[in-house]
């Protein structure tokens, strides 16, 4: 079974830069045509989706966010990371990476991690 793992700081000073690291058990990133994705929940609020990482190491952000993120991976640890800059209050959420794949007109998800709460320091 895949498993996804998220791990990094719970809290992180405003304006500075969060990073986090999810590594993949059971699952090779490299493998086709999978989608390495971030996905976050604030309080009270719907899943964002962030961005995501292909199977080929090619990024895509949501555009809300572009300006801000970077998502990469490092195939020797099978992990792929988030870097979000200039954090802020609103950024203060649950954080989760998972797995996508297409399907059909879908871009469905199939694993999840458990999530990590990270939380701006305001």
């Amino acid at each position: 079974q895949v498993q996804l793992q998220e791990s990094g700081p719970g809290l992180v000073k405003p304006s500075q830069t969060l990073s986090l690291t999810c590594t993949v058990s059971d699952a090779s990133i490299t493998i086709k045509y999978y989608y390495w994705s971030w996905i976050r929940q604030p309080p009270g609020k719907g899943l964002e989706w962030m961005g995501a990482i292909t199977y080929s190491g090619s990024p895509y952000y949501t555009p809300s966010l572009e300006s801000r993120i970077s998502i990469s991976r490092d195939t020797s640890k099978n992990q792929f990371t988030l870097q979000l800059s200039s954090m802020t209050p609103e950024d203060t959420a649950v954080y989760y990476c998972a797995r996508q794949y297409p399907h059909f007109d879908l871009i469905a998800i199939d694993y999840w991690g458990q999530g990590t709460q990270v939380t701006d320091s305001s």
